[in-house]
């Protein structure tokens, strides 16, 4: 069908791309890419915080499309699009289709202590109760929270606009670290598209978002060292890759993540680390304190449009990234 096939479905009212308060600048970059005007809806809250949303026009039989991260505050913004679903659904969408950039609450996917809930398994069920037909996420923490749902989810992975960005680079002697053991098939994904070996640093987290090096897997000394993960918090666990990396030999420190949650100390502690840049994409919308000098952020506007007009067109998403 094409970019132009779809920008005439919009016109004949088939196809309405809708944006949260999550991340308009990333959501207007898609519909640009797409070729489509984004879709008219207000948010507004009532003097007690309750939530109101008003779409202000007619989305009858329309493939519809909500573009919204559940970042901080994870909480409003999953509440804003459970009401936006509803609505969606109350005003006889034919499709509604939930484009999360950033899945909030993924890292909860399993009972790691007793009586301890599985609140990304909750939040599958209240976007599906709330009438959502489709998901389409990106890099989901966990690849097992598909099939808590029982829609159709797409992910998408930034694995090759962050590898892109780092070959335009022509480092000479690149090795690719997995913070953890967990993220040892990112790494290797990344390391496969820059042909580079890679090194597991082995840690244990005697809590959340406290972590501790053990030691290193694989050999670091003097190459250009690329610590690559899905999500950096409190950055706790990078700076101390990064500082322990340095420590066993390696020339230099870069860091990448798909999703720069970046809370609490953490550009404090990326500021005073041995990273010499962090790369990040715009899944999370950055406030102008966080955007420094240190802190590099790529587009994934181009891609997420991709995955929109593929679905839209019933092709393969997984093309995407072969």
């Amino acid at each position: 069908m094409g970019v132009s096939a779809l920008m005439a479905e919009y016109g004949n009212g088939k196809v309405k791309v809708f944006t949260l308060n999550s991340n308009p600048e990333l959501a207007h970059e898609i519909t640009e890419h797409i070729g489509v005007e984004m879709g008219k809806s207000s948010v507004s809250r009532f003097s007690d915080g309750e939530i109101q949303i008003n779409i202000e026009e007619s989305i009858r039989g329309c493939d519809t499309y909500v573009i919204q991260s559940t970042s901080s505050p994870a909480n409003e913004h999953i509440m804003e699009l459970l009401i936006m679903i509803d609505a969606l659904k109350r005003a006889s969408a034919k499709t509604i289709n939930v484009v999360m950039p950033y899945y909030g609450y993924a890292r909860q996917d399993r009972k790691a202590r007793s009586r301890e809930p599985i609140t990304a398994k909750l939040v599958a069920n209240l976007l599906e109760t709330a009438g959502a037909t489709r998901v389409i996420a990106l890099d989901l923490h966990a690849t097992q929270i598909q099939g808590f749902f029982d829609i159709p989810v797409d992910q998408l992975v930034g694995v090759p606009i962050l590898a892109d960005y780092f070959e335009s680079k022509q480092f000479d002697d690149v090795v690719i670290v997995s913070p953890d053991h967990g993220g040892v098939i990112r790494a290797r994904k990344m390391a496969d598209r820059l042909k580079a070996p890679i090194a597991i640093i082995d840690k244990r987290r005697p809590k959340p978002n406290v972590a501790e090096v053990m030691n290193i897997v694989g050999n670091v000394e003097g190459k250009t060292a690329i610590i690559i993960d899905d999500i950096i918090d409190t950055a706790g666990t990078m700076t101390l890759a990064a500082n322990a990396l340095v420590e066993t030999g390696a020339k230099e420190v870069y860091a990448c993540c798909t999703h720069p949650v970046l809370s609490g100390p953490a550009m404090e502690r990326i500021q005073n680390s041995k990273i010499k840049e962090l790369v990040v994409t715009n899944t999370i919308s950055l406030p102008e304190e966080k955007k420094t000098d240190k802190v590099t952020t790529l587009s994934v506007g181009e891609l997420l449009a991709k995955a929109i007009i593929h679905v839209h067109e019933q092709r393969s998403v997984s093309k995407l990234f072969d």
